[in-house]
């Protein structure tokens, strides 16, 4: 039998305050910034089937796995001849194949895999990853977002898709052999689906970059209030970002933390914080950074700026 709810029952939750004391929490300290975090290689180089998650829940302060407040980002181990499901309460599911190959089976849909491979997978259908190799998989959903959302179920918004090594380097090497590479502040290319047109993204929620550092080179300062989950394909020792909140007078990072590059190595760069890759070796470096930029993109709070 139900009961009519009290003015106490729906007022006890009711809090009012002066503008200068809510209005910025993050200056304030009520809710703490995306922290500078790398994870290495040596968390998947070995051992059983498993998921890593790279979970930065307590320096975020929620009670959820999170490696930042919409994303979270993994390492999927599976061993040649086992499985691993995936079934997260997530919309958006981005994977890239660090090594190994096998096949991905979500509903109706049978996508094999090779080296270099990225999928783009939906929410809201149970996925299966079997290894016909020892297989590494870089892996990143939007499960804190929904779960900030209190978001239970979901439906899916697209078709799982999967964008070939071989075609994926294609298009970086067209871009960067293009006759004005040389202008532009970075090498790379955005990896898109039709179904979203607007922001011209790989799902809804998330972007994924596929990138170069060209030896000897370096990408000038920029920023984003996206953040971004960066992976390292391959480099040479020597390669780094540069990350910072300002830049001084001479548009580079002041008093920057420096993260120094190692093949498989992901790290955190925070949303609106300045950042600079550098490659003083003599080979190309690749590198992918997986974003909620989708999401960030469709509100309109992208703030993508250059130096």
């Amino acid at each position: 039998m139900s009961t009519t709810a009290t003015f106490e029952d729906v007022h006890r939750d009711a809090e009012y305050f002066e503008y200068s004391k809510a209005a910025d929490p993050i200056g304030l300290k009520l809710i703490t910034r995306v922290p500078y975090h790398d994870f290495p290689r040596s968390l998947y180089k070995d051992g059983p089937t498993r998921i890593i998650p790279l979970d930065l829940s307590k320096e975020l302060n929620v009670d959820y796995p999170a490696t930042g407040p919409g994303l979270l980002a993994h390492f999927v181990r599976v061993v040649q001849g086992e499985r691993q499901i995936l079934n997260p309460v997530a919309t958006s599911q981005l994977l890239y194949v660090l090594a190994g190959k096998g096949m991905i089976t979500q509903g109706s849909h049978e996508i094999e895999f090779t080296q270099g491979a990225f999928m783009a997978l939906p929410g809201g259908i149970q996925a299966v990853v079997r290894a016909e190799t020892d297989t590494t998989l870089y892996y990143v959903n939007d499960a804190p977002l929904l779960s900030y959302l209190g978001v239970g179920t979901v439906s899916p918004r697209f078709e799982p898709t999967i964008y070939p090594a071989r075609e994926a380097n294609a298009k970086l090497e067209e871009v960067e052999h293009a006759p004005d590479a040389a202008k532009h502040n970075r090498i790379s290319v955005l990896l898109g689906n039709k179904h979203f047109p607007q922001t011209r993204t790989i799902t809804h929620t998330m972007w994924a970059m596929f990138g170069i550092i060209e030896p000897h080179s370096f990408q000038k300062p920029h920023r984003h209030q996206s953040i971004a989950l960066d992976l390292i394909v391959d480099c040479k020792k020597g390669c780094y970002t540069l990350v910072g909140t300002e830049l001084d007078e001479k548009n580079q990072i002041a008093n920057a933390v420096r993260v120094d590059w190692e093949p498989g190595l992901s790290f955190v760069t925070p949303p609106g914080y300045w950042h600079s890759h550098y490659n003083d070796t003599d080979e190309p470096a690749h590198v992918i950074p997986l974003q909620d930029a989708g999401l960030h993109s469709y509100l309109r709070t992208l703030d993508i700026r250059f130096t």
